[in-house]
Formats: C-alpha cells, sequence, structure tokens
C-alpha cells in the first residue's frame, strides 16, 4: 500500500505542476480563462470532449455494470462513438463557428437573452448535480481502497480539482485532460491485456462468462437490450451534440481542428467501449465473489470490481496508477463543469448585471471574478456529492442513468433541435424545458414499466434489469416524441412580425455556415502548447519507468516498464515537434 500512496503523491504533484506551467496563459484575458482564447490544437481538444464522457462512474458504476450483466455496459459508450461520429460530420465545426465564448452566448444567439438567463441558471445547476455524481463515484472507489470515510476523499479530492480549475483556466483543465487521458489509456490497456492473459483469451472470456456474455442475467426479452441500444444512440446524441455541450469544441483554432478533435474523440471512444470493460468481465469469472469484497459499500459493492481485480492481478503499485486514473477521470469532468460554469455566470449573468448599470467592464475584473465564481462553485459540487453519498439504495449506474435522462434531456431538446429547426418564439425554450420535467415525472412515478407491461399484455413481469431498462427506453422515448415534438411544434407559433431576435439570429446561422480560420499568431501558441505539454508527458513517463524499481515479478515490472516507454515516447514527439516549429519559424524569417 506504501507505493501506492507514493504513485497517488507523484501524481497530484503533476496535476499541480501543470496548473502551474499554464496559469501564464490564463492570465492575458477572460477568452483565454474560458476556452484558451479558442487557439488550441485538436489532440488537446479531442482529448478533452472524450475525458468529458469519462469519469470515475466509467471505473465504478460502469464497471459494476459490466461485472454483472455483461456486453451490455459497452452499448452506452457505442452510443457516445456515434454522438461524436456526428460530430465530425456536423456538429463540432459549426460549434466553433458560433464565435463565442461560452456556450450561453450561442444560446442568446439562437434563441436570444430572454433564454440565455433561464438556461444560465438552469445549466449551472444542472452542472453541480451531475459533478456531484461524478465526485461522488469517485468518493466510493477511493474510500474503499484507503479504508477512509466517503466524505472525507470526496472533499480532499474536491478541493485539489479546486485548485486547477481556479489557477489556470482552460488551458490547465485541457491539458492536464490531455495529460489524464494518457493515463487512463496506460492503466485500461496494462489491466485489459493481463485480464485476457489470465482467462485464457477473449475467445474463453465471452464463453466462460458466467451469464449469457451479451444478454447477460434477469432478461427474459432480448428485445429490450436491443431498444435500449436504440434509444441510448439518440439520448446520447442530444447530451452530448447541443449547444451547451459545444464548450469542447470552442476552444479549438480552427474549423478544420475542431473536425478533428470530434474524430480522436470518436476513436478513442470506439476502442475505450470495450478495452474498460474487458477487466471486470473477467473478473466475474475469476473473482465471482468480488461484489462481496467491500460489503461496507452496500448496494454499491459490485463498484469497486476494478480494485479487486488490480489488486489480486496487477503488479504492486497498480492500485494506485488505477487511482491517479479515477482522479485524472473525475477531476477532468469537474474542472470542466467548474470553467464552463464560471464562464456562462460571468459572461451571461455579471457581465449584462454591469452594463445594464452602466459600469464599466474591465477584462482584469472579470478575470478576477471568473476565479471566485470557480471557487465558490467548487465548493458546491463537494457539497452536491455529499448529499448523493447518502442515497445508498441506488446503485452507480442507476443514479448516473437517473439524473442524465430526467433531468439533461428535457434540458437540452431545444438546444440541440434548435439548430436545425430556425423559426421559433421566444417561449418555445423554456416551455419544452418545463413540459419535459413534467415528462420525466408522468414516466417515473405513473407510467411505470409495470404499468406499460399491463398495457401491452405481457404475461411475465419485468425483472429488475428490465424494469429499470424498459424506464430509461419509456424516458426516452416519451422526450423524442412529446418533448421534442412540442418545440417542433412551436414554429407553428412563430410570427415574423413579433419577431425582436431576427437579425441577431440570421446572423447566427450565417456564422454556423462560416469556417473560422487560425490568424497569424497561432504558431507561438502551437509551440507553446506541445514544449508545455511535452515536458509533462515526459515528467508523467519518468514517474512510470520509476515504478520498475518496486519489487514485482519480472513480467509486473516490464508491464511498467512498456508503459513507460509509451508515455515517453509521446512526451518526446510533442517536445520534437515544438523545437521543428521554432526551427521553421526562424527559417522562414531570414
Amino acid at each position: 500500500m506504501f507505493y501506492d500512496y507514493v504513485v497517488i503523491a507523484g501524481y497530484f504533484l503533476l496535476v499541480l505542476g501543470i496548473g502551474f506551467a499554464f496559469s501564464k496563459m490564463a492570465d492575458n484575458s477572460t477568452s483565454d480563462y474560458f476556452r484558451g482564447g479558442g487557439r488550441m490544437l485538436w489532440w488537446m481538444v479531442g482529448s478533452t470532449a472524450f475525458m468529458a464522457q469519462f469519469s470515475a462512474w466509467t471505473f465504478t458504476g460502469a464497471a459494476g455494470k459490466a461485472f454483472t450483466d455483461g456486453f451490455a455496459i459497452s452499448l452506452v459508450f457505442f452510443a457516445n462513438t456515434f454522438a461524436y461520429f456526428c460530430g465530425w460530420a456536423y456538429f463540432s465545426a459549426r460549434f466553433r463557428q458560433m464565435r463565442v465564448d461560452t456556450p450561453t452566448q450561442g444560446i442568446k444567439r439562437r434563441f436570444g437573452k430572454e433564454n440565455e438567463q433561464f438556461f444560465s441558471w438552469a445549466l449551472i445547476v444542472f452542472s453541480f448535480i451531475n459533478a456531484g455524481v461524478w465526485l461522488n463515484a469517485l468518493g466510493v472507489f477511493t474510500s474503499a481502497v484507503f479504508d477512509a470515510d466517503i466524505s472525507v476523499t470526496i472533499i480532499a479530492t474536491g478541493l485539489a480539482v479546486l485548485f486547477v480549475s481556479v489557477l489556470s483556466g482552460a488551458w490547465g483543465v485541457v491539458a492536464s485532460d490531455f495529460v489524464q487521458t494518457l493515463i487512463v489509456a496506460v492503466v485500461s490497456i496494462a489491466c485489459a491485456i493481463v485480464a485476457l492473459v489470465m482467462v485464457g483469451g477473449p475467445v474463453a472470456l465471452v464463453t466462460d462468462f458466467p451469464a449469457d456474455f451479451v444478454m447477460g442475467p434477469d432478461m427474459n426479452y432480448g428485445l429490450i437490450l436491443v431498444g435500449s441500444f436504440v434509444f441510448f444512440l439518440a439520448k446520447q446524441m442530444i447530451t452530448i451534440m447541443n449547444i451547451h455541450d459545444s464548450f469542447r469544441f470552442l476552444n479549438a483554432k480552427d474549423s478544420i481542428n475542431a473536425r478533428k478533435a470530434a474524430l480522436l474523440a470518436m476513436s478513442l471512444m470506439a476502442v475505450g467501449s470495450i478495452i474498460w470493460f474487458i477487466p471486470p468481465w473477467a473478473s466475474a469469472i475469476l473473482y465471482p465473489d468480488a461484489a462481496s469484497a467491500y460489503p461496507e459499500l452496500g448496494n454499491k459493492a459490485a463498484d469497486a470490481v476494478y480494485l479487486v481485480f488490480t489488486r489480486n492481478a496487477m503488479p504492486i503499485g497498480t492500485v494506485g496508477l488505477l487511482l491517479a486514473g479515477l482522479f485524472a477521470a473525475s477531476m477532468s469532468s469537474m474542472d470542466s463543469a467548474l470553467n464552463k460554469n464560471s464562464g456562462i455566470f460571468v459572461r451571461s449573468i455579471y457581465q449584462p448585471l454591469l452594463l445594464k448599470r452602466n459600469t464599466e467592464v474591465n477584462d482584469a475584473h472579470l478575470l478576477r471574478v471568473s476565479r471566485l465564481v470557480s471557487f465558490i462553485s467548487g465548493i458546491l459540487v463537494i457539497v452536491v456529492a455529499l448529499f448523493f453519498k447518502s442515497l445508498t439504495q441506488l446503485s452507480l449506474f442507476e443514479l448516473m442513468m437517473s439524473v442524465s435522462t430526467m433531468i439533461q434531456v428535457p434540458l437540452l431538446i431545444p438546444l440541440i433541435f434548435g439548430l436545425f429547426i430556425r423559426k421559433t418564439p421566444v417561449w418555445a425554450p423554456w416551455a419544452t424545458v418545463a413540459l419535459g420535467l413534467f415528462v420525466s415525472w408522468f414516466v417515473t412515478n405513473i407510467f411505470t414499466p409495470n404499468v406499460f407491461a399491463n398495457i401491452i399484455g405481457l404475461e411475465e413481469a419485468f425483472t429488475r434489469r428490465e424494469a429499470v431498462d424498459v424506464n430509461l427506453m419509456i424516458t426516452i422515448g416519451a422526450h423524442l416524441v412529446i418533448t421534442a415534438g412540442f418545440f417542433c411544434a412551436t414554429s407553428l407559433f412563430y410570427k415574423e412580425k413579433n419577431d425582436h431576435h431576427k437579425t441577431e439570429r440570421e446572423t447566427f446561422f450565417d456564422d454556423l455556415e462560416t469556417p473560422v480560420i487560425a490568424d497569424e499568431l497561432q504558431s507561438e501558441y502551437d509551440r507553446q502548447q506541445r514544449h508545455k505539454l511535452g515536458t509533462m508527458v515526459i515528467f508523467m513517463g519518468a514517474g512510470v519507468f520509476a515504478m520498475m524499481l518496486i519489487p514485482n515479478p519480472l513480467w509486473g515490472r516490464i508491464v511498467f516498464g512498456l508503459c513507460a516507454l509509451t508515455i515517453l515516447s509521446m512526451g518526446v514527439l510533442l517536445r520534437r515537434s515544438a523545437r521543428n516549429l521554432t526551427n521553421k519559424e526562424s527559417y522562414n524569417a531570414t
């Protein structure tokens, strides 16, 4: 356990180093603080887009679902892959072409200032809830590792995230996301390879799984599995490719880099959808009693299956590396939320208030307010995570799906359909959200899976697992038909003579089709990104290389050595590309 503590301590030092390294790049303006001035390279933007859909929940709640139900959990992540494919094909470049600093500024350009205010408050509140779920998932896992109180781990981790977000803004957030992507990739691939070797290969993994690998246990109706996948495709499209979540691509230096970023996120998600879950699948064969290893977690016991695997199957020190990956995943999701919230509050609430009072708007003052808002947001997220800790009757998978489906989907439907339905009355977005929340309540409390089963005449009642999946399908289907249908139908009530926002809306749609091209100052930003990140990655690779000194069997030392070489190679390539860019500029100058 001593070595695990050392690894985690080294990781936190690396995170602090990233915060300091990029702090100066966030000091120039609020645009730099909120979105890196829109000057980031595609591989940075792509990794932050990927990590935005990846949190400790993947290694906990999703892993627990994989352990019990088999392949079905991958369908959720394949839906993410599909959403990023659509991002590459259509959305990502257009999001960058909105030419705004924050998502709510894009909402203002599309729907007007009244809806900007409504969504600013609504999205800030939802971000607190979502980030609280992520932080709670991390608290569950780390408390099991350290045999510590969940509340203590939630507070300690939340404060660490707070530091990076407040200090370096979007530059630090995205840079840490890139480094954290490497950590997650290294941990996942190493664990997956060892798991496959231990169970005897991919064929044995499927055939020896305790239940049907594809269907899983307690699933009498295979059509439910197919239906849930189809509905997840629609759900993930709504929750990833919308104006609010455009913040991932606002950072890109131009339209081309935004599309490349979506392609990278799609590729990482496609591979990860299988790689992440090989250890939990293998654990169901190797350690069938893994869910009982941590009875103190109650209904969340299966969510610690990754920990059981790494402690039993991996070299000493891997638990620390896994914890670093978990911290990486949760911190990337949470720091993005904090940075986004500060941008929304300052640009769409605080700054308009100053202008209304005819108060002079100073960018340095706004930057100080942004850091203060990030700090307060971080404290509130910790409070929300502590509240979710008390909901012991829900598994992390069910908690995440419930929050996402019941609250997030109705909130975001106007923000994706509004990109295609151009003429809607001013009341359409907020009225759609209100109706959507009612639909969520109605499905949860009135039109339950059992009621649905009775209507279609099923003789055999749904199992608990089937009921959860059917409830998600009914909720998503209701939102697609009722909530989205209502928003589209509001166009029938649009009257051009009453539309005072027409000119700005038309300009917004014109901009959506006009590519963004980087200016002549971009090359210096490119060089700094490559140089700073290359240095950080080399430090990380050196740390992993030092793990070869841990007293492990030869194969364990080889695993750490190969991981270190992979990371070091990436760092060296980044540093070399920075030097080549400098040499090219010097040559052109002469």
